[in-house]
């Protein structure tokens, strides 16, 4: 089979769950059937690599483009770079799309090539509002854009059950163009890996337990609300937060006020690492905290918390989206009710009310080691029995045959 996967982010160029999910999908996909299946992956970058079956073809935009409002800019970019993978594109059976970025160029290639197009949910416009803060006017482009690539998909791979949901009431996609795959996670790359060097080396104390939390700077992960959670926290705990690539410099500043805030409210020291640390670190990190929180307050499956459980490390975290699909109250972690404004899920209603509930799970697991180390053990188990990437790529191959055969 001929398969063409369309995506904003693969290696070295990651910032997101949907780039951690290319990258190791194409990598299993290659060796299923013994490499029998040529795999093409175009993404935005300048990427020229090839993997006996693997080719990357990295795409940059032609020229500038003219804007109105200079937050326009990426997203006419952005249409660019589709165009010239929608030429790139030869022979395909299948172009599999990530992300809205890649979703023009997988319908022209539906067009061109006559493959059959699937797209994979990993997140929806009409649940993230606050992008127009990013995108202006251009949020409405990105958000038609999207609409239109679900409208002309031939299938829907929902990387969790309620995303299958949302896609189906949002976009009235037929139930059976969509099946429920979720994503995965290398568990030989992920798993407890103790180097208290990296940690030393970042500031934070390795005797002292911590609480541990890691993403970009963006509303939809929460960190502001966690941020405001940590003046609650008892005990003699540190925090480290591995948060970088603000969406905006707004929010960029925003997070700064209250980091300073939490340090002057707080009795407990905060360590704030803004780059994004090499993968090796960011699992030692893993590996030693106490506590793991992603505090979302949208996350169609949350990889995330998948790379904590991999590496012994129980979780508390918002229960919405897929989270819910992947931690188990009371065996692997513990879930915080998030109770929405509205119909949206910007923010919740009483940031308040959650802020002190992500605390009460935090202080709730921080007080009974034991616990911890029962759900160490069993978020281990959960994570090698139902999310290895070898399973998820098999999933999407048969996918891709009930489409063409």
């Amino acid at each position: 089979m001929k398969i063409a996967l369309l995506t904003n982010e693969y290696p070295p160029n990651v910032y997101g769950g949907a780039g951690v999910h290319v990258e190791y999908l194409t990598r299993e996909l290659a060796q299923l059937d013994d490499g029998t299946h040529q795999i093409n992956v175009y993404s935005f970058g300048d990427q020229r690599e090839e993997h006996g079956n693997l080719r990357v073809h990295g795409v940059q935009p032609i020229g500038e483009v003219p804007a109105q409002d200079e937050r326009h800019v990426k997203f006419l970019n952005t249409l660019q770079r589709d165009v010239v993978m929608a030429g790139l594109v030869d022979e395909a059976d299948v172009v599999h799309c990530h992300t809205w970025y890649s979703h023009l160029a997988g319908c022209l290639v539906k067009q061109l090539a006559g493959a059959k197009l699937v797209l994979t949910t990993h997140s929806l416009e009409p649940h993230r509002p606050w992008k127009e803060e990013q995108l202006g006017t251009a949020y409405h482009g990105s958000s038609w854009v999207e609409r239109t690539a679900y409208e002309n998909a031939d299938g829907v791979v929902a990387v969790s059950n309620a995303m299958a949901e949302d896609v189906c009431s949002l976009y009235d996609v037929a139930p059976d163009r969509v099946r429920t795959i979720y994503n995965g996670i290398d568990l030989n790359q992920y798993r407890p890996r103790p180097n208290e060097d990296v940690l030393r080396a970042h500031g934070v104390d390795p005797d002292r337990p911590y609480v541990l939390f890691v993403g970009r700077i963006t509303r939809q992960k929460g960190i502001l609300h966690l941020v405001n959670a940590l003046k609650h926290l008892e005990g003699d705990v540190q925090v480290v937060l591995l948060a970088g690539a603000p969406d905006t410099d707004a929010i960029e500043r925003e997070m700064t006020e209250r980091v300073d805030r939490a340090r002057a409210e707080a009795d407990v020291p905060i360590t704030w690492i803004a780059e994004m640390l090499p993968k090796d670190e960011v699992i030692a990190f893993y590996t030693h905290a106490a506590v793991f929180v992603c505090p979302s307050v949208y996350e169609p499956f949350g990889i995330i918390n998948l790379e904590a459980m991999a590496c012994e490390t129980p979780v508390v975290a918002s229960a919405v989206g897929g989270i819910p699909e992947i931690v188990v109250p009371g065996e692997t972690g513990l879930l915080v009710d998030f109770e929405p404004v509205g119909d949206g899920n910007a923010d919740p209603a009483d940031p308040d009310q959650f802020a002190r509930d992500l605390a009460t799970g935090i202080n709730e697991l921080l007080a009974d080691p034991a616990h911890r180390t029962q759900m160490a053990q069993a978020s281990r188990e959960r994570v090698e029995q139902v999310f290895s990437w070898s399973s998820i790529a098999e999933q999407t191959l048969d996918f891709y045959r009930s489409l063409t055969s």
